[in-house]
């Protein structure tokens, strides 16, 4: 028998929240397999076997919150039989609200007298499962698990998503647990990458959401963001600077060197690794931009470490771009689609959502013109780059003479705390970071 312990997620973290299990009683798993999802203040991650057996007996049941080192579950060899529990008490209805977060019942089983806790061996975290919902109306709990199991089971959001998208889920061949169709999947179908073909196009219609006349009960991940934003609105003073800025010149770089750069680096080059340098570059120009309060005393970091927020099923994330100023466009790139891909896969280590000292939003990645950001405490300030349209504008030639054009066109929105940042520092930033993105003068920073 093998005990499998809630590990250390960093140095600060000193307890997590079991948010849904992947394997039940009597399931065999494989080294390195995941068995949970655990929440913490710091991140949401999966805790995957430091051995190969069958599960036991699972000894925290899900929404329950333990301390570093508490046992989790009990692993035996394939040859044991999983412990068997007393007499199997009435079903329990599953809940009539439905959600598309993780919500699957685990096993009921009574918590027994177990040896303190072991650490568990260094492992390296799979691929997440997809979450299924909840079981139907007055199904017992120990047949909540199946639809996880399943895996011609698709959750609402990915049906939705088809449906959104006008891809036949029958022509989609799921690359998830057992086959199953993920979000992934749908995506990839519906952007004609996907190994299948998907139906032609159809009419776009709203589908109406299963939350609608729901509850739920608030995620701790949704709980600290909950928390940080009004903490950060009441002990500040935010106000948010805009500018335009004509990014044509980068549009056209992109455009040329697109192939060779994938081709070298294994990743598209899109906008934010120009955002990216080029505000890690003013920040070294205007430390007040880069800067935190401690009590009276207003700090002046060293480094340019760039948090970049992520839209995840569970909320939002900001992992971190050390040093950010010292890399080039290639690395940045690289960084942001491994950093991306794992704060999805709930595989970021807490560290790597530590030590940001200036925030970069794309809220253009979802169509908006720009908006006012919130300010991420403890740092300063938060740049929020909307979409790139092409709009017309006016243009200047070499002679001074004005003529309309077809531009490719971003707002720039910082939002700052205004007990250290004036108007004028935050002007001046935006200044220096609209020049530097205009001027496009980027060959010697690609990095391929």
């Amino acid at each position: 028998m093998s005990e499998v312990v809630l590990p250390a997620l960093g140095e600060s973290v000193t307890e997590g929240t079991i948010t849904r299990w992947l394997k039940k009683v009597g399931d065999t798993v494989a080294v390195d397999e995941a068995l949970v999802e655990v929440s913490t203040d710091k991140v949401d991650t999966e805790i995957p076997s430091p051995v190969a057996g069958v599960i036991q007996q699972i000894m925290v049941q899900e929404d329950e919150t333990v301390a570093v080192g508490a046992v989790l579950v009990i692993i035996g060899d394939s040859a044991a039989a999983p412990a068997e529990a007393p007499a199997a008490p009435a079903p329990v209805a599953a809940p009539v609200v439905e959600t598309p977060a993780p919500v699957a019942a685990a096993p009921v089983a009574p918590a027994p007298v177990v040896a303190p806790p072991v650490a568990p061996a260094p492992v390296v975290s799979t691929p997440p499962q997809v979450p299924p919902i909840a079981a139907p109306v007055a199904a017992p709990v120990a047949q909540a698990a199946v639809s996880e199991s399943d895996p011609n089971y698709i959750t609402p959001i990915v049906r939705k998503l088809a449906n959104d998208m006008g891809v036949n889920l029958a022509n989609v061949q799921g690359t998830g647990v057992g086959g199953r169709i993920r979000k992934e999947d749908v995506l990839a179908a519906g952007s004609g990458t996907h190994a299948t073909t998907s139906a032609p196009a159809a009419p776009v219609q709203t589908a109406a959401s299963p939350l609608r006349g729901t509850t739920e009960s608030m995620s701790r991940l949704r709980k600290v963001l909950a928390e940080r934003a009004v903490a950060s609105m009441q002990s500040t003073a935010q106000l948010t600077t805009v500018v335009e800025v004509d990014v044509t010149r980068i549009a056209n770089l992109r455009k040329s060197v697109q192939a060779a750069f994938t081709a070298k680096t294994g990743v598209k080059l899109n906008f934010m690794p120009f955002f990216t340098l080029a505000a890690a570059e003013a920040l070294q120009a205007h430390p007040k931009i880069n800067s935190s309060v401690e009590g009276e005393t207003i700090v002046y970091h060293p480094s340019e470490n760039i948090s970049f927020a992520v839209d995840t099923e569970k909320g939002l994330l900001t992992p971190v771009i050390r040093d950010a100023a010292s890399l080039n466009i290639a690395q940045i790139a690289q960084q942001i689609s491994d950093l991306a891909a794992r704060t999805r896969a709930s595989q970021l280590k807490p560290d790597e959502l530590a030590g940001g000292t200036f925030t970069l939003t794309n809220t253009g990645s979802r169509g908006a013109l720009f908006d006012t950001p919130v300010v991420f405490l403890p740092q300063s300030a938060i740049l929020g780059t909307g979409i790139v349209t092409k709009r017309p504008a006016v243009v200047t030639d070499a002679d001074g003479n004005e003529a309309i054009a077809i531009r490719s066109l971003v707002y720039l929105a910082l939002s700052y705390d205004h007990r250290t940042i004036d108007g004028a520092d935050a002007s001046r930033f935006l200044t220096d970071l609209k020049k530097r993105l205009e001027d496009a003068n980027f060959e010697a920073n690609l990095g391929i």
